[in-house]
């Protein structure tokens, strides 16, 4: 037992020696519950010293360092996760320690209004830090915070201020590496890559064993790639994912390549990217609807046509699996195969995308129509006025296709109703001409007598004598 003795803390063996005190010594109870309390905390065991400091401010609420260990308590609660006592605790404290204590106590009651997303208090707590005393221990840290409350509030640019400020006045703080990448990437998703960059060219050499390097890597070749160095950027990202494979940016990091090889490489690129995407094991939905796009990109139909037939098959229930639908939909309306165009478009109108859905129910009446089965077309365009925020074009589109298909079925007035609707609202001049013409023939078909009136009808001129 004796060789177990040094394993305890320090903290226990003074509650030991507290519980286990003379009589005498009964007088020195607060100051023994305080020192438990401090050491209990210094040692992590936090629930033994909430235990103890929350007896100590109950019983002892007028000891001189009652302030202090309410403060501690605060603490002790913020790191067992009960924020709400935490903040309470913290804000009284303030009104019973000194100035210095009091900002500290003020800078963890920001900590707690974050981590309760009370963002607006929190903020404000933070700033009051800052403007109280610039030269306070927690200043940077009060600083990090603002700006993080700032952009949980939808303010990138002030948060991107105060980042700024932070790397200029404390360069050689223990934040300055995170707040550095932050400030990068909140750059980066204002699209202000250019102002990005020189944030994270040197991240790599400044800061080699940090936790976030693959981040800044990932971060580096993006804006890289979308400021036109595309070379150097897929190299940044290449090496990222090599590096990193698994990490929770890889998937966003070999889309980005694929995006970027489609768009600007060449046509040894272009195969490469092919080959690799169709090899892929275990094969991806995105994988398999990249290279779909790149065949198309190298006009090798029956390549991209495999690609996007084998994410249907392999991936049916995946998002892309109606998006790869609509695209074969596209391409059988391209070449004239009307039923195939028909039959792709009717699967993509299963997609919980509605702008999908939608574009998939007018290519579906589009090829019902070239087939002369004007009733599923009529069905498939009447559809699309289902779908919610249809875009403009789509929407008159169909509904110019409605009214065709509601005149080849003789319902004059419905495709009358479907032209005007074309007349009075489509965006598309060429469009809205034709239906006019439209509406003009069908006023006219409809101011036509119907067969069989008139004088040589079956009527009191026309009876039999």
């Amino acid at each position: 037992m004796a060789r177990r003795w040094p394993l305890l803390s320090a903290s226990v063996v003074l509650l030991v020696a507290t519980l286990s005190a003379p009589p005498a010594r009964a007088l020195d109870e607060p100051e023994r519950l305080r020192l438990v309390g401090e050491r209990a905390f210094a040692d992590g065991l936090y629930p033994l010293a909430r235990r103890v400091l929350e007896r100590f401010v109950a019983e002892y609420p007028n000891d001189p360092h009652a302030g202090s260990a309410l403060f501690l308590l605060g603490r002790a609660r913020f790191a067992l996760g009960d924020t709400e006592s935490a903040l309470e605790a913290f804000r009284r404290a303030q009104a019973a320690i000194s100035p210095a204590e009091a900002l500290e106590a003020k800078f963890w009651e920001a900590e707690t209004l974050f981590r309760l997303r009370r963002f607006t208090e929190a903020r404000a707590a933070y700033d009051a830090v800052v403007k109280t005393d610039a030269a306070a221990p927690r200043a940077p840290e009060a600083l990090y915070g603002l700006a993080w409350s700032d952009l949980e509030l939808g303010r990138p640019e002030t948060a991107i201020a105060e980042l700024r400020e932070l790397l200029a006045r404390w360069p050689d703080h223990a934040l300055v590496p995170s707040a550095t990448l932050h400030l990068a990437r909140t750059l980066a998703e204002q699209k202000r890559f250019g102002d990005a960059l020189p944030f994270l060219e040197g991240f790599a050499t400044k800061y080699p064993n940090h936790k976030q390097l693959p981040d800044a890597q990932y971060l580096l070749g993006w804006a890289r790639v979308k400021s036109g160095d595309t070379k150097a950027g897929l190299a940044d990202l290449r090496a990222f994912v090599a590096a990193a494979p698994n990490h929770e940016l890889a998937p966003a990091a070999r889309r980005m390549i694929t995006e970027t090889i489609t768009r600007h490489g060449d046509r040894s690129e272009l195969g490469a990217a092919y080959k690799t995407l169709m090899d892929e094991t275990p094969p991806t939905p995105e994988g398999l609807y990249d290279a779909g796009s790149i065949a198309g990109r190298l006009a090798r139909p029956s390549d991209q046509v495999a690609a996007w037939r084998r994410l249907r098959k392999e991936f049916p229930d995946h998002p892309l699996a109606t998006r790869a639908a609509l695209d074969l939909a596209n391409a059988a309306f391209k070449r004239k195969d009307w039923k195939d165009a028909a039959a792709q478009a009717q699967a993509a109108a299963q997609s919980g995308d509605g702008g999908v859905r939608a574009e998939a129910l007018l290519l579906a009446g589009e090829s019902e129509v070239k087939l002369g089965r004007y009733g599923a077309a009529a069905k498939a365009f009447e559809a699309v006025g289902g779908v919610k925020d249809v875009e403009a074009g789509v929407r008159y589109r169909a509904l110019a296709g409605l009214g065709l298909a509601r005149e080849q079925l003789k319902d004059l007035r419905g495709a009358l109703t479907a032209y005007e609707s074309v007349v009075r609202g489509s965006p598309d001049a060429t469009l809205r001409d034709w239906a006019r013409e439209r509406a003009q023939s069908v006023k006219s078909q409809l101011a036509r007598p119907p067969a069989g009136d008139g004088k040589t009808g079956t009527g009191k001129e026309g009876g039999r004598s």
